[in-house]
């Protein structure tokens, strides 16, 4: 009876490792309408996550996608992911990497430790593959780290995938909209400079002006008084610089010319002469 328990046993143990050494299935050729393998990759590419089922199988996942009118599916453990396209061919591993039993079928392959097994939805037969990334070791899906346990008590396994984050370079817009403050204040202080080289000016000029007015004023004053104390000649307002007026000069009246000696007697009206009419004329008196 002993024997017996241990020759099952021994056949149960061959039977689970053969089975979790085969769980992977070799990509296959891709046939329109049915569900197929493509691969075991280490990334999702352009996938994203679909779905989560605790019974998750190939078949569900690729049905899953199916509806969603997605050519390609990917599952990790009960996680499914769908897209239009498969991961990079750079990205393909060995299938062995892929010994994740199914949830809901732990003889077939769903993934692996940071690798996920890779299916043609049966959609189109022809489908491409995404770009190779950077870092090909990192992924675009966020999914949180899962534990199952297989049918036959087998240990958990985890899963986790790597979210890539992308700093935004953009700037902030709040900040970039908001007044610049420097450029207000030089204006303001040029300003207020410009309005008080304005004042001053003004108020220069201004005092200027008035300073030449009393000058002018005091100017005529001064000529005045130095007329009325007996100067004779009313100087002008330029200052100190007079004309005399022929009129108050009683020589002025008298006939007079450039280079002739001055003239006592007035010729230009006739003179009335009485002489003595027996005295011969002297004819050389004109």
């Amino acid at each position: 009876m002993s024997l017996r328990r241990l020759a099952v046993a021994a056949v149960l143990a061959f039977a689970s490792v053969a089975s979790a050494d085969n769980l992977e299935v070799a990509a296959q050729t891709p046939k329109s309408g049915t569900d197929t393998v493509h691969g075991c990759y280490k990334s999702l590419g352009t996938m994203t996550q679909g779905t989560v089922d605790e019974f998750n199988t190939q078949g569900s996942c690729t049905e899953y996608c199916r509806g969603q009118e997605k050519v390609a599916a990917a599952s990790n453990a009960k996680i499914c992911y769908c897209g239009d396209v498969y991961p990079n061919s750079a990205d393909l591993v060995d299938d062995d990497q892929c010994d994740e039993p199914c949830p809901g079928f732990d003889t077939q392959a769903c993934g692996g430790l940071d690798t996920y097994t890779v299916y043609n939805t049966g959609l189109r037969v022809t489908v491409g593959e995404a770009e190779e990334s950077s870092n090909s070791t990192s992924t675009t899906s966020t999914a949180s780290a899962t534990k199952t346990s297989s049918v036959s008590d087998a240990p958990a396994s985890t899963s986790d995938t790597v979210e890539t984050i992308t700093a935004s370079s953009e700037p902030d817009s709040d900040s970039s909209s908001g007044p610049n403050v420097a450029g207000i204040a030089a204006g303001v202080v040029v300003g207020v400079v410009c309005v008080s080289g304005i004042i001053g000016g003004i108020f220069f000029w201004l005092r200027r002006k008035r300073n030449a007015e009393i000058e002018e004023e005091h100017r005529r004053n001064a000529a005045v008084n130095a007329f009325i104390s007996g100067g004779g000649k009313p100087p002008s307002s330029s200052g100190g610089l007079s004309m005399s007026d022929s009129r108050l000069d009683p020589v002025m009246n008298r006939r007079m010319s450039d280079g002739s000696i001055a003239d006592n007697q007035d010729y230009s009206r006739r003179i009335l002469r009485v002489r003595n009419a027996d005295v011969q004329p002297d004819d050389s008196i004109v």
